[in-house]
């Protein structure tokens, strides 16, 4: 199987089985987006969700955020994973969005990396969600299922499996592909015990075809 086959098959199947790919994280509007990818690092979103309406409530503004106490927003999200780091983050991150963009979240890779806690895939992510851009946010799962299924080869870094993503996927693809993979991972390509039952890429799966190979050895002897 060609590389281009392979992800013709890949997207063929998503775009079947789960026809509505977007992010489950809950927002309103960008600002709200950006303080809950900083958040979700390393957290699930489930427990992001539970925390941001409280922090949106209190601080629905870049403006009201930036002058928040650190002591103040840490109550609130001391739930969350690394707390103290994400509360310098937020409360850093909402003084440059007052200071330097007149409280507008920016809408390029660059801009967005400027911003404390923000590295690149939180600004891949902001930008494929709110403005469709064919930027590619590559967490723990994008990188596993794209491995698992061949998408990807080698890659040793996300940025390495970022740009192999990129060069083989339509541009108009890109944002929803994102979450292909996302949801994928989360639900049926599991990290510890993928549901290979469940799935239907195990024709072109390199994981799925080594598990076998291996049972059928331990079968043998």
């Amino acid at each position: 199987m060609t590389k281009k086959e392979r992800y013709q098959q890949a997207i063929a199947y998503f775009e079947e089985q789960i026809p509505i790919a977007e992010t489950e994280l809950v927002y309103d509007n960008p600002f709200q987006l950006l303080v809950a990818v900083i958040l979700s690092a390393q957290c699930t979103d489930k427990r992001v969700n539970q925390t941001t309406p409280n922090i949106f409530r209190k601080y629905p503004t870049p403006e009201k955020m930036a002058k928040a106490t650190f002591e103040e927003l840490f109550q609130i999200i001391k739930s969350i994973s690394y707390p103290n780091n994400k509360t310098k983050h937020m409360i850093g991150m909402a003084n440059m969005l007052v200071t330097d963009f007149a409280g507008a979240v920016p809408m390029t890779v660059a801009e967005l990396v400027k911003l404390p806690g923000v590295g690149r895939k939180t600004a891949n992510v902001i930008t494929s969600v709110i403005d469709q851009q064919p930027n590619m946010a590559v967490d723990t799962h994008v990188f596993r299922v794209s491995a698992r299924l061949g998408l990807t080869t080698n890659a040793k870094t996300v940025l390495e499996a970022e740009k192999q993503l990129i060069k083989y996927i339509p541009q108009q693809l890109i944002h929803r592909a994102h979450h292909w993979l996302i949801l994928h991972g989360r639900y049926t390509c599991l990290a510890r015990s993928p549901k290979c039952k469940e799935c239907g890429l195990t024709t072109m799966c390199n994981y799925y075809k080594k598990v076998k190979n291996e049972k059928f050895k331990i079968e043998e002897e």
